[in-house]
């Protein structure tokens, strides 16, 4: 069995209306970038140790920042809830995760875009 993660045709072609549209230069395969990125994040690697398989890291990378700060990602996360209306079940993860110091400047950088536009509650 493999270590490395796939995601099925079916699986893209759910969530490929919501990819932004290249620009020229065609993209390198998406459902390989897309499946590294989620390998990445799955296991807790850094970028650099990505399995060759999924391309450059620098790759996974740049198309992961590029994607979050245009919301691409917000958008699919809150398409695939909607299909299926709210959840059964919930599960909070208690996993304990030392952040550096400069981790509460993601937000200050547009990382998370919809997270910026929420209104706040005090």
């Amino acid at each position: 069995m493999s270590d490395q993660f796939w995601l099925s045709e079916e699986q893209i072609a759910r969530i490929k209306p919501y990819f932004p549209l290249s620009h020229g230069v065609p993209r390198v395969d998406d459902r390989k970038v897309i499946s590294g990125i989620i390998h990445v994040i799955r296991n807790g690697l850094r970028w650099r140790d990505a399995p060759a398989v999924y391309g450059p890291h620098k790759t996974l990378y740049n198309r992961f920042i590029r994607w979050s700060k245009m919301g691409v990602f917000d958008k699919i996360f809150t398409a695939l809830v909607a299909e299926n209306g709210p959840p059964d079940r919930l599960m909070i993860d208690a996993t304990h995760l030392k952040a550096h110091r400069t981790a509460c400047s993601l937000l200050k950088g547009g990382v998370f875009p919809a997270l910026l536009a929420a209104p706040r509650v005090d």
